[in-house]
């Protein structure tokens, strides 16, 4: 066993929990994914601390909330990460894929990055050529994305559902599966690498090539939401306003609708799920290349995603809100030198940004005093462990909020989940373990003033608390 192995980070973007078969969905077809939960460790109850791309990003690859960081949005600048770190101890850092760092091409601390941003980029970003633009005007091909797909005379009712049409091997995440790929079987090897390869799926457009989509809409029993009327008129009015702010603006080619039919439900599940086997695929394809250069014999494998995808629950599309479908990600860690036992889940509350000290750690590097993050290897490595209390999740107003919201945070604990909207007197209270689909919002009931106020009492002592350990994180700026 090498002192320091190598660390691969596989991240998708958008990719909800139940979307592989192993982690309890059967209607997915994933057996890489399903072979790594076998293999490695899950993580049952890992959540975001942002739900949004650049934010949660921000926050993973700093090791500190987002109201730290001061990326609370999308498009916010950001580029200082943990990466130079393991740069510095002598690890080899490649980038292929999604970051989302602001600058989109900023170094991060990787050597090298071959960038690939969000399929569908129509203001920010939007004239930035990254490494899939350039293979599709080499092959002198106009990029399917928003202008085109407006064309279509059913865009409005394809809710950001479309077939691939071009050359499958250029569709952006089959790009960065065969990059990463090609990457790992060229480079000599001189030193421990830190791979990060970044899927820009399944976030929409949710447009696969065909045959990764043909096999979901064959079937029947998708569980398809089918929220009720009194969920969706007890929804909070920020999210009232987002339902129809969704169907008016067309992010990222969806157009949403208020009353989706099940045949369009049916291709919208068809065509997120197919996106999801065509990584899997590309996964499987890569972990076998890294097998073959001997990558694997010692090494931290990592699968997350940065947030999940509401898909039609509680009657919403997209992020932007703090349901669990959003806050909870799948997250695998697999060693393949048995550092530590696999094929078991570890159970309980921690945040997708503990992965930064964990990584640091396993590369023998101390992580900062100042982390709100917290390392998982004694968690990973005896089982032994103590989960978090609560976790956080932050969100400031972004193209999607509305309803004079400007501030969205969050907070959960295993029974309990409150969502405070700052500009609004209401907000969202929920018991988890009677209404795991937080379907019945309880801020507004007596009843449950107490446990209310417990939860607002832990907001506001988590943010002291966060300020006083933080408070030195900005000295070389100042």
């Amino acid at each position: 066993m090498a002192d320091r192995p190598n660390i691969i980070l596989i991240m998708t973007d958008q990719q909800r929990y139940d979307s592989i078969a192993a982690l309890g969905f059967p209607y997915a077809i994933t057996p890489n994914l399903d072979a790594l939960v076998e293999k490695g460790v899950t993580l049952t109850d890992c959540h975001i601390n942002a739900p949004s791309c650049v934010p949660s990003r921000a926050s993973l690859f700093t090791g500190y909330y987002p109201h730290t960081t001061g990326v609370l949005a999308n498009g916010q600048h950001w580029q200082r990460t943990w990466v130079e770190q393991l740069r510095d101890a002598g690890y080899r850092c490649v980038n292929v894929g999604k970051m989302h760092t602001i600058p989109y091409n900023s170094d991060s601390g990787f050597h090298e990055r071959y960038v690939v941003e969000n399929k569908d980029r129509y203001m920010e970003g939007r004239w930035y050529f990254d490494e899939w633009d350039k293979a599709l005007a080499a092959n002198g091909l106009v990029k399917q994305q928003r202008e085109t797909y407006r064309k279509r005379e059913d865009y409005r009712e394809r809710l950001g559902a479309f077939d691939w049409e071009l050359p499958q091997e250029l569709h952006s995440d089959a790009f960065v599966g065969n990059m990463a790929k090609w990457w790992v079987e060229t480079y000599p090897q001189t030193e421990p690498l830190f791979l990060q390869v970044g899927f820009p799926g399944p976030h929409p457009p949710f447009d696969p090539p065909a045959r990764y989509s043909e096999p979901y809409l064959k079937r029947n029993d998708l569980p398809l939401p089918k929220p009720s009327v009194q969920e969706l008129e007890s929804l909070h009015q920020e999210l009232k306003e987002k339902r129809q702010h969704d169907v008016e603006v067309d992010h990222d080619s969806v157009v949403w609708s208020l009353d989706p039919s099940s045949e369009q439900m049916q291709r919208l599940w068809a065509h997120y799920l197919g996106n999801v086997t065509l990584i899997d695929e590309k996964i499987g394809e890569m972990l076998e290349a890294l097998k073959a250069r001997g990558y694997l014999e010692d090494a931290i494998v990592i699968f997350t995603s940065d947030h999940g995808e509401c898909l039609g629950d509680h009657g919403l599309i997209q992020k932007w809100s703090m349901y669990d479908v959003v806050t909870r990600v799948p997250t695998v860690i697999w060693s393949t030198a048995n550092r530590f036992e696999g094929g078991r889940e570890l159970n309980g509350l921690c945040q997708l940004f503990d992965l930064g000290p964990t990584i640091l750690e396993y590369a023998g590097i101390t992580p900062p005093k100042s982390f709100e993050a917290r390392s998982l290897k004694s968690a990973l490595e005896t089982g032994d462990w103590t989960p978090r209390t609560h976790v956080f999740c932050e969100q400031i107003g972004d193209v999607a909020m509305s309803g004079g919201v400007e501030f969205m945070t969050g907070v959960r604990s295993d029974g309990w989940k409150l969502v405070h909207f700052k500009g609004s007197s209401d907000g969202q209270l929920f018991d988890l373990k009677n209404d795991p689909g937080e379907v019945r919002n309880l801020w507004s009931d007596p009843a449950y003033e107490a446990q209310k106020r417990e939860l607002l009492d832990v907001m506001r002592d988590w943010l002291i608390e966060s300020n006083y350990r933080t408070r030195d994180v900005m000295a070389g700026a100042r």
